[in-house]
Order: structure tokens, then C-alpha cells, then sequence
């Protein structure tokens, strides 16, 4: 299981990736091999301003929907344009070409309430 070092985690198997004052988001190694094989990304929140835990969007797989969720607050700036066509990006590199949004973080002390990768692996495997 892929675990980055380099970014944070959820509880509900999200990863954030901070650049700057921005951030990609997208979901874990363990969260699309739970999910299988994902058909459809749907992400109609970009320009809004969202709080942490608030849906982004939803992710359609062949057996099941999942919401996704803010890791922490902050306005969508944009969508991965290559989800449209290619939603198994998230099954095939979910922490590189398979990231769901791009997003302007507000409180970047909400950071300080993700787990690192050691905790999220220690979460995933207890």
C-alpha cells in the first residue's frame, strides 16, 4: 500500500498536498482499492467556498457512490480536467495524475488536525 510522506490524511481517506497557499486534494491507495474500479467523477463545487468536512463531490465506482470530503476549508479552484475522460486516473496514480481538486486553503492551521502517513498507516492497518 502507498502511503506518501509528503502529504496528509483523513479519516475518510483523503490526502491533501499543500503548495504554497494551495493545495491538491484527492483520495487514498486504500481508499480506490476499497472502492474498485472508479467510472465516474463528479465535482460541481469549483469557485465555491467549502468548510472542512463539507462534500466536494463524489466519486462513482462500479459497486457503490462515495462522497468526498474537505480536509480542511478552503475555495475550489478547479477540477482535474482529466477526470472527465479518464476517471481511473484515481484507481491508476491516485497521489499524482489521479488528484480530484485544487483548492486555496483559508486556515492553514487546520492542517495541524490531519494525520501524518505513519498515523494514517497505523489507522488503516489496526
Amino acid at each position: 500500500m502507498n502511503v506518501p510522506e509528503n502529504l496528509k490524511y483523513t479519516k475518510g481517506h483523503e490526502w491533501i498536498r499543500v503548495e504554497g497557499d494551495e493545495a491538491f486534494v484527492g483520495i487514498t491507495d486504500y481508499a480506490q482499492g476499497e472502492l474498485g474500479d472508479i467510472v465516474f467523477v463528479e465535482i460541481e463545487t469549483v469557485g465555491e467556498t467549502l468548510n472542512k468536512g463539507e462534500s466536494f463531490g463524489t466519486i462513482e465506482a462500479v459497486k457503490t457512490v462515495s462522497d468526498v470530503y474537505m480536509p480542511v476549508s478552503g475555495e475550489v479552484l478547479e477540477m482535474n480536467p482529466a477526470l472527465e475522460n479518464t476517471p481511473e486516473l484515481v484507481n491508476q496514480d491516485p497521489y499524482g495524475e489521479g488528484w480530484m481538486i485544487k483548492i486555496k486553503v483559508k486556515d492553514p492551521s487546520e492542517l495541524d488536525d490531519l494525520m501524518d502517513a505513519e498515523a494514517y498507516k497505523n489507522m488503516i492497518n489496526a
